[in-house]
């Protein structure tokens, strides 16, 4: 056949060839083009996620007490339930690579056609006359099939490094998730006696701000009617306007504290909930064993750990990347089949070993030592850096826990002066007009420093949570029989009266 007859045979199953690729390269063109969400795209994906931010929530059905709020808080804030699925996808990526060190066992079967046979001539090397017809040893049309086992060291000895760093990566998380959550407790534990102070002074706070008003319109009144110095009305109309400035600024600030305590506990917005009126958790006094608490914040802050888990991540690398110097070992056997007629057997089985070494890779050992050390180094001076901030969040956190309670003793001694004003003011008061502006600037006043004192025990449990926080301990126990709210609730009460017993000695002990 000359190469004319070949080159028009080539040009006949063009065509064909031509006709089998067009639509999967327009195909391919299509795909490549913007599209963006539609409309109706878009309003379905906000249904569906403001329906799963709230999907499953326990309803409220009672005033919820400061347990209750920090077991919502655990167990339905998004923060934390996204630091729950790291958690799980990390332990699930870790299954992966252990099925990673398996050996391989592929079986694979296929189908070959052409459109001309397969064969050639013999021709002598000295000579170069050809001694053979044409002939072909294949069919055009055959299948075949086979079932390979493979094994390779350097890829199971990777892998075998890859595994324990997806292990550790597994505790990274789970130290991630006790950061969340000692992070959400410590909001929670704030806001919570902030929104409880708003829901017991806000009637009040309303009541005094309409005698206010019309105490203002009266004044306005006299001023007109010139019944008292001017001087002296128009003192009381700015004390007036100071105690109404003050007590609507005091107002916001409550109210913002109840819906921070609905986003902590992910409540759909302008959900109506009350607190347990509840008494105060007593204060415990002011830690003293600052060595134990030292100590014991070395071993649990969920910072420290995660760090200690990133070192050995980094040291498998180096260990990964050290394997792949060394000589590789490539052990195959497989069985095979293959349908063609002309084969002397269809059926085989074989087997190989191959050893490979790029000796080249020899010269990284050197640097890779080096990198080694530095990596350790590096490692070893981040956690003791942080390790360091860890001991001075403890003794700063003490500090402030007393420097809160001494604020909390000073607003209670205010709230008992200003209690003691106000009753002297009212049995003073007689219809007289500067009377009545007396005793509403003192009950102002009282309001005032009941405000500030409950800001200031707020403030002092949210300095004992720092305190709390610094040391890293935990509000749930390692196992809870059930994970309903109230279950949920009595096993955190219980497990923070513990660590408070057995953890921090005061100064009374």
């Amino acid at each position: 056949m000359n190469q004319e007859s070949t080159f028009r045979l080539k040009l006949k199953g063009l065509p064909a060839l031509v006709t089998l690729a067009l639509p999967l390269f327009l195909v391919g063109c299509g795909a490549v083009a913007p599209k963006p969400y539609t409309a109706d795209e878009l309003e379905e994906r906000i249904g569906q996620d403001r329906k799963q931010m709230f999907a499953e929530q326990e309803p409220i059905t009672a005033p919820i007490s400061f347990h209750e709020a920090t077991a919502r808080a655990l167990k339905y804030n998004l923060d934390y339930r996204l630091k729950l699925m790291e958690g799980a996808l990390s332990q699930d990526l870790h299954d992966v690579s252990k099925h990673e060190m398996l050996p391989r066992l592929v079986a694979g079967a296929g189908y070959a056609w052409r459109n001309n046979d397969s064969g050639g001539t013999s021709i002598g090397i000295e000579d170069r006359q050809e001694s053979l017809r044409a002939s072909t040893s294949q069919e055009r049309e055959r299948y075949m099939s086979n079932l390979t086992f493979s094994w390779n060291a350097l890829d199971f000895g990777v892998s075998y490094y890859r595994a324990q760093q997806k292990a550790d990566q597994v505790l990274m998380a789970d130290e991630r998730r006790r950061k969340v959550a000692q992070t959400v407790i410590q909001d929670v534990r704030n806001s919570y006696w902030r929104a409880l102070g708003a829901q017991r002074l806000v009637e009040q706070v309303d009541d005094l701000l309409d005698r206010s008003q019309r105490a203002l319109v009266k004044a306005k009144q006299v001023e007109e009617q010139g019944l008292m110095p001017q001087v002296q009305v128009l003192s009381y109309q700015r004390a007036l306007l100071d105690a109404v400035s003050m007590l609507t600024l005091r107002r916001q600030d409550l109210e913002l504290a109840k819906a921070e305590l609905a986003a902590l506990m992910s409540l759909p917005p302008g959900t109506q909930f009350t607190l347990a009126n509840e008494d105060e958790l007593a204060l415990p006094a002011v830690p003293t064993n600052m060595e134990e608490l030292e100590l014991i914040a070395l071993q649990n802050r969920p910072e420290i750990m995660e760090e200690w888990y990133r070192k050995r991540v980094t040291a498998n690398d180096i260990k990964a990347a050290k394997l792949l110097l060394w000589p590789n070992i490539n052990a195959e056997a497989g069985l095979q089949y293959d349908s063609n007629k002309y084969n002397y057997n269809s059926n085989w089985t074989d087997v190989g070993l191959r050893l490979s070494w790029n000796v080249l890779k020899l010269t990284q050992y050197p640097s890779l030592n080096r990198a080694h050390k530095s990596q350790n180094i590096t490692d070893d001076m981040r956690r003791m850096s942080l390790s360091m901030a860890v001991l001075t969040q403890v003794h700063v956190g003490v500090q402030r826990y007393y420097l809160a309670l001494e604020e909390l003793k000073f607003a209670e001694e205010s709230q008992r002066v200003d209690e003691s004003l106000l009753k002297y003011a009212r049995s003073a008061a007689e219809s007289k007009f500067d009377s009545e502006l007396e005793v509403i600037r003192a009950e102002a006043r009282e309001l005032l420093t009941r405000y500030q004192r409950y800001v200031a025990y707020s403030n002092a449990q949210a300095a004992w949570g720092r305190v709390y926080n610094s040391v890293g301990l935990d509000v749930l126990p390692q196992a809870v029989g059930d994970h309903d709210l109230t279950t949920l609730a009595d096993a955190i009460s219980v497990t923070m009266e513990q660590w408070q017993e057995e953890t921090f000695v005061s100064e009374t002990e």
